[in-house]
């Protein structure tokens, strides 16, 4: 049997242990109890969430949580241009350092997410790039922002979501986006120099979603993104990660541990970092029993966590959130329960106490050699 063979086995052997232990069977684990903070450094590696400013100062039980299970935060939002630049001629940091200052004063890191995404471009800016398709438009705001936090960021996500396959382009580029509908294709190389220029010396990524299950749209979501940081690295420009989201749907899609393990190899094989920067479980269609649900649920982390973590250019890991009382989850029309229930797809629950999820990550990096 081979290894990622044996972890999908112990993978249906957990689950059959959190569901006649209630969801706890992981806590006896020795070394078990230890934050995901320390399981993760322990072997390497980075763990932390998404977070909101707001959470940090006016929740101290988030807050708590947060410093106890994390080593790195991220922006869910307030780093976006059209959180921080609803004017052109004004740049607001406030919401965007109360994180980075949150994190400085209690010895965190901080991702940059993200520098250039084709959703919700704030309205002045739709309109100059229908007037002009000036580069400064795109180069200057990213020199703003690498340069307002040179040497704070531990990594930036430089472009998100540039690929869409369904759109039909050839190479697999989103076609709805301002910034190829103004730049081509270009825009990404354009866009990585800058960040370059301006911050020398922190990695820069490229981040993108639904490449982890083994169904036809996912595949190709994965061919195009490969073909693209192929052609980033002939071209010789300064990518240095892939940033995974890990949005994972496990009851409308089929996870194969080595379909997902083969793409990441291939990532691996260009001499690119890894993170998963994302990472939830959809649960809606789960079963309704939350005792199954949350076992089910940690069953397919662990199974991902496993491909993940194995691969030596891993350098983390973090959640979209990291307790249920904040999910996206919860409210996104698709994914949220139509009876009001919040997801249960984050490590901690709502009332911040490690779910079968939380242990599943902790196996996870247990393993690690």
């Amino acid at each position: 049997m081979d290894a990622i063979s044996r972890r999908a086995f112990l993978s249906g052997v957990t689950s059959t242990a959190f569901l006649a232990a209630g969801g706890d069977a992981a806590a006896a684990a020795p070394g078990l109890d230890a934050s995901l903070e320390a399981q993760a450094q322990a072997k390497g590696l980075l763990f932390g969430a998404a977070v909101k400013s707001n959470q940090l100062s006016d929740d101290a039980q988030f807050a708590a949580a947060v410093l106890q299970e994390c080593d790195i935060l991220v922006h869910e939002w307030e780093l976006k241009r059209h959180a921080v630049q609803r004017e052109s001629s004004r740049i607001n940091f406030a919401l965007p350092d109360a994180v980075v200052e949150f994190a400085e004063r209690n010895g965190l890191k901080v991702r940059g997410h993200t520098l250039v995404w084709h959703y919700g471009p704030p309205r002045w800016l739709q309109q100059a790039l229908r007037d002009t398709s000036d580069e400064s438009l795109l180069t200057d705001y990213i020199a703003a922002m690498c340069k307002h936090y040179r040497g704070r960021m531990q990594s930036w996500d430089v472009v998100n979501e540039a690929i869409e396959p369904k759109h039909g382009h050839p190479e697999g580029y989103r076609m709805d986006s301002v910034w190829y509908q103004t730049y081509g294709t270009r825009y990404v190389d354009v866009a990585f120099h800058a960040a370059r220029a301006a911050d020398p010396d922190t990695p820069l990524y490229y981040n993108d979603y639904f490449v982890e299950m083994a169904v036809p749209r996912h595949e190709r979501r994965r061919y195009c993104i490969l073909k693209m940081l192929e052609g980033l690295k002939a071209r010789n420009v300064p990518v240095d990660g892939l940033g995974i989201q890990g949005h994972l749907r496990p009851f409308v899609e089929q996870f194969d541990q080595e379909v997902f393990a083969r793409f990441v190899r291939e990532v691996q094989s260009l001499g690119l970092k890894l993170m998963v920067t994302e990472l939830d479980v959809a649960d809606r269609w789960g079963p309704a029993d939350v005792t199954k649900r949350d076992a089910e649920v940690a069953a397919v982390t662990r199974d991902f966590m496993d491909v993940v973590v194995e691969n030596p250019a891993t350098v983390g890991v973090l959640t979209w959130g990291l307790s249920d009382r904040y999910s996206w989850l919860s409210n996104y029309p698709e994914y949220k329960w139509p009876d009001g229930q919040l997801s249960r797809g984050l490590p901690l629950d709502a009332d911040m106490q490690r779910k079968p999820m939380w242990h599943a990550i902790a196996r996870s990096f247990a393993t690690r050699l």
